[in-house]
């Protein structure tokens, strides 16, 4: 078992927050914040892009349920949602996870770019992805 959230999963070893059938969730050994938690689907899938719909419902609901305890239990102000998926993204782990990071005012973190990308396309991106999406030939998940 190569993946390291498989095995984490597998052998039950990590620092559980929640263990539910689709996913689960569980604090990394280098938090960001106190209360930093990971929410990855149980299953291994790569990314968003080969991620089935239903297991990214299943692990976002409980990206959702995550958050919320942040702000009732240790009193965070707001939360960060974080995800890089597919190469050129940073991705770490190749196995889809989402960094719930509970953020205060003046915590002296900042999880928000800071530079510009230096990639151009050719033509208006947001015009091209609406024609995508309604033309009903936007690109699907590997499964």
């Amino acid at each position: 078992m190569d993946c390291v959230f498989c095995r984490l999963i597998h052998e039950g070893t990590a620092r559980w927050v929640a263990r539910e059938a689709e996913s689960c969730a569980f604090t990394p050994l280098d938090p960001l914040a106190p209360g930093h938690t990971l929410v990855v689907p149980t299953r291994h899938f790569t990314d968003v892009f080969e991620c089935p719909p239903d297991v990214l419902t299943s692990s976002f609901a409980l990206v959702q349920r995550v958050a919320a305890a942040m702000r009732t239990v240790l009193g965070a102000s707001g939360v960060n949602i974080l995800n890089a998926s597919g190469p050129g993204s940073e991705q770490s782990v190749p196995h889809l996870h989402f960094h719930v990071v509970p953020r205060w005012e003046d915590d002296g973190i900042s999880t928000w770019p800071t530079g510009r990308s230096r990639r151009h396309v050719i033509g208006d991106p947001g015009t091209q992805l609406a024609a995508a999406l309604d033309s009903g030939h936007e690109p699907h998940h590997r499964s």
